[in-house]
């Protein structure tokens, strides 16, 4: 029965199907040992220069504020006010008091903001990151501006308020990496990449090489047609 034109196209279809992964598996075969090496340095190239052209740049902006003890409070209980107050620099209570001044809502305050503060000194740093250099320096002394009125709340019961220190500028410049220096990290993360694989990858048939060790040599035993010959030669002596 004549197969229709579908069917053989099926048919045909199902036997590619089957002979791709041998194929695979023999053009794999065929190419040298170390291909993964160049293949993961290209790819992590252009990843780096496609992140470096695509990327949107992030700015930084950070203003400062410190915590003062009044005349009757300890000095040394600034420094602890100030590392309580770091820590409430990304509550929801902070950037709900600042996404007014900063224009943006809370969810994205959460991700844009970060406080750093100091062991040894009683000051707090707050950093605010956009894609736009004006908002970052808003989003800083808004969130800056947040942390010193609630501070001023509960002043008189602490004996600490903080005041502040530097006002963030706009900066200038991007902190996101460059073009250069994106491509080339995503060349040496390739090559990284590359090494590795090749170090873990199982190796072939033809690369073991197995060591030839002699076996152990065996004792000369003399046959009993020797020993008969011995014992007749003895005879013989003894007879003449």
């Amino acid at each position: 029965m004549t197969e229709s034109p579908e069917q053989q196209r099926s048919v045909v279809l199902r036997r590619r199907l089957r002979t791709s992964p041998a194929r695979l598996r023999t053009a794999l075969t065929r190419m040298p040992p170390w291909w993964p090496l160049p293949v993961c340095v290209l790819l992590g190239t252009a990843s780096g220069l496609s992140y470096g052209l695509l990327a949107s740049p992030q700015y930084e902006a950070t203003s400062y504020a410190m915590a003062v003890a009044e005349e009757e409070t300890d000095p040394s209980a600034a420094l602890g006010y100030a590392q309580s107050y770091g820590r409430l620099v990304t509550s929801d209570a902070t950037l709900s008091y600042a996404q007014g001044a900063a224009g943006e809502p809370v969810r994205a305050l959460r991700t844009q903001v970060r406080s750093e503060t100091s062991p040894d000194s009683p000051m707090i740093a707050v950093t605010g990151t956009s894609d736009d250099a004006g908002r970052a320096a808003d989003i800083a002394n808004a969130v800056i501006e947040a942390v010193i009125v609630s501070s001023g709340h509960v002043s008189k019961d602490t004996g600490v308020k903080l005041i502040k220190f530097t006002h963030a500028m706009k900066p200038d410049q991007p902190v996101s990496p460059s073009v250069p220096l994106g491509t080339a990290v995503g060349t040496a993360a390739g090559g990284l990449l590359g090494g590795l694989v090749l170090l873990v990858r199982p190796r072939r048939t033809g690369w073991s090489v197995s060591a030839q060790v002699p076996g152990p040599a065996a004792a000369e035993v003399p046959g009993p047609a020797a020993a008969e010959d011995d014992t007749t030669a003895d005879e013989r002596e003894l007879v003449r």
